[in-house]
């Protein structure tokens, strides 16, 4: 299967995979970095699809991904949002982020933070953007943790 089948399949999967719980919408798709993009707009049942920390979201997009490796598609990774959750919550941790970026600029110290893994995304992208912050991660699995720290200096005192 290739691209453009992919992406069309994803969304006609995701449309009857909702049609399933009585939920009859188009679902619009696109793909990003080769991930397939699909969105499902505003309904009564917004809080269902996304669930408690948005794992109904994460299931759904399991559930895609996995149609879409036995059907040996070309592109198999799928981000799933309802009503733009994730964009806003995208919006909400890159706010949350700056002013993370500034404590760790005024007290020079490090700040470790338990976030999933779709956050600690959007706090690295958000802090390429600081010249003299980095991010990285540590640990693993539910354990995993992220470090946003001041850039240490290359000028030795020698």
């Amino acid at each position: 299967m290739n691209k453009d089948e992919s992406i069309r399949f994803a969304a006609r999967y995701l449309e009857d995979l909702l049609s399933f719980f009585g939920i009859n919408v188009a679902v619009t798709s696109t793909i990003d970095d080769e991930v397939i993009q699909l969105s499902v707009p505003s309904t009564s049942l917004n809080s269902l699809l996304i669930g408690r920390n948005a794992d109904n979201l994460r299931a759904l997009q399991h559930i895609v991904s996995m149609a879409l490796v036995s059907k040996d598609a070309e592109v198999t990774r799928v981000n799933v949002d309802v009503a733009n959750y994730k964009r806003q919550r995208a919006d909400k941790i890159e706010e949350k982020a700056e002013g993370w970026i500034r404590r760790v600029r005024e007290t020079g110290k490090p700040i470790e933070l338990n976030l999933n893994a779709a956050d600690r995304r959007v706090v690295h992208k958000f802090a390429q953007d600081y010249s003299d912050i980095e991010t990285h991660s540590e640990g693993e699995g539910r354990e995993r943790k992220l470090i946003i720290s001041r850039v240490a200096s290359s000028i030795s005192d020698d």
